[in-house]
């Protein structure tokens, strides 16, 4: 169900505030204009700061697709409009593996 990635990612956010990252850090999702979303995880201060992370290339179609990898310290996500909610159990995948 797509309401239990989005409880599951409030709780990694609450687990990951310390009084510093929520200010400086945290996460950024935007819209592309192709159309789609932008996604960006900065993983800084977090146990994931430097876990190895195979990039992913997924093209299904020109609105069905995912592209994520992580750079220096950030993870990064853009997908189909309609591939948010894989884009996000990738990365809680990720985290738990």
């Amino acid at each position: 169900m797509k309401v239990e990635i989005m409880q599951w990612l409030e709780e990694w956010v609450v687990n990951n505030c310390d009084g510093d990252w929520e200010h400086s850090q945290g996460i950024q999702v935007s819209t592309l204009d192709n159309p789609g979303w932008s996604l960006s995880i900065n993983l800084e201060g977090t146990i994931l700061e430097e876990k190895h992370f195979e990039p992913i290339k997924i093209e299904r179609s020109d609105t069905d697709w995912i592209h994520c990898n992580v750079q220096e310290t950030t993870f990064r996500g853009f997908c189909g409009v309609r591939n948010m909610h894989e884009l996000l159990l990738m990365f809680k995948r990720w985290t738990e593996s």
